[in-house]
């Protein structure tokens, strides 16, 4: 990646553009003869009704100051607000910025611009390094941001070992719960400046200046309504509030991480690396099935949760469909990609994922 420009990666597909084709017009077929619209149906209203109320409610009996002399209940809210605001994230941000929420345009971005206004993150920015890099350079070193964590880890076979990289197995769980509060801090604003000198804000259809200025206003709501809203209700020490709310980024964090980090960063998936023209060899839809995997496609709790994010391989070719559909397209999918002998990762429980992961990256200490 160039400072000033962005030079993206060509995927030149070498008689393998069969399965991407096929698997999309059966999919398609699958919406047409059901007359059903790829977007959210109820179940995904339903969760925009209950998903915020997982961070809202604790918090608001946080604010009651019923728990300020027990603080066992007054941390454990925090940390059910973590869970809360993880499950917003994957269960109903997620498919608003893909535009795969709902069919109106200004509702997507309502409500994902809502979600990461109590996250402390950045909708543009999110769309830019999730919808853009990752989606469109899965896996592919030094285009993918969520498998470039900046030297602390390790995800890849072409990035350069560090001394440290042999406990990553281990000290991962600490470095995970960061990532909110990374995005609720600094990393916002250094993003931005670095998309946009890439040229990716522009790409966009955004201003830069006029992001940085909704952050501000957007990250001095955000400091008043966890922060100092609770100093000046609460009979507790100001350091009880600071950490709890590191607490409560601590556990949405790690929540995120480890359920999108097991579906790329396992011993199965592939890691294409670009030629010095920036060409990666294969079609792209079936380099989604070669650098993706599933997990727990059985575990309707899970899946309810995280927003069908367990079914990863689905969500990668198909970017527009709500995950509500998720499970039933894979039957399609599945079947498509066995027509066409290619692979189809996908480990039974969570548990399993979570272990391929951390088998890769124990691999990857050295």
């Amino acid at each position: 990646m160039g400072k000033a420009t962005f030079k993206r990666v060509n995927y030149i597909p070498k008689n393998d553009r069969d399965f991407g084709m096929t698997v999309r017009k059966r999919v398609n077929e699958y919406f047409k003869n059901n007359k059903i619209d790829r977007t959210g149906d109820y179940r995904i209203w339903i969760k925009v009704a209950i998903l915020p109320l997982l961070l809202i409610v604790p918090f608001g009996l946080i604010l009651t100051n019923q728990f300020s002399n027990n603080l066992a209940i007054f941390y454990g809210l925090w940390v059910m607000m973590g869970i809360g605001l993880a499950g917003a994230g994957t269960g109903i941000m997620h498919d608003a910025c893909h535009g795969a929420l709902s069919k109106n345009k200004k509702v997507n971005k309502i409500i994902g611009e809502f979600v990461w206004i109590l996250a402390g993150g950045s909708a543009l920015n999110w769309k830019i390094q999730h919808n853009v890099l990752h989606h469109t350079y899965t896996n592919v070193s030094g285009f993918d941001e969520d498998i470039d964590p900046s030297g602390i880890m390790r995800f890849t076979p072409e990035q350069p070992v560090k001394s440290f990289h042999k406990y990553q197995a281990y000290y991962a769980w600490f470095v995970y719960g960061l990532m909110t509060l990374q995005w609720a801090t600094y990393k916002v604003f250094v993003q931005l400046k670095r998309f946009n000198d890439m040229g990716l804000v522009k790409a966009q259809g955004a201003d830069y200046k006029k992001e940085l200025r909704k952050m501000i206003i957007y990250k001095v709501f955000y400091y008043s309504f966890y922060i100092v809203m609770p100093l000046l209700l609460l009979d507790v020490a100001w350091y009880h509030v600071v950490l709890g709310w590191l607490s409560m980024q601590y556990f949405a964090g790690l929540f995120l991480a480890l359920i999108f980090q097991p579906a790329h960063v396992v011993p199965s998936t592939e890691f294409p690396v670009p030629d010095g023209e920036n060409n990666v060899e294969g079609d792209w839809s079936k380099l989604q099935l070669l650098t993706t995997a599933n997990f727990a496609p059985d575990n309707k709790l899970l899946s309810w949760y995280i927003g069908g994010l367990n079914f990863q391989i689905e969500h990668h070719l198909f970017l527009d469909v709500c995950h509500v559909h998720h499970k039933k397209l894979s039957k399609i999918v599945k079947k498509t990609a066995e027509e066409f002998g290619l692979p189809y990762y996908s480990k039974p429980t969570y548990i399993g994922a979570l272990v391929s992961h951390f088998k890769m990256l124990h691999s990857l200490r050295k």
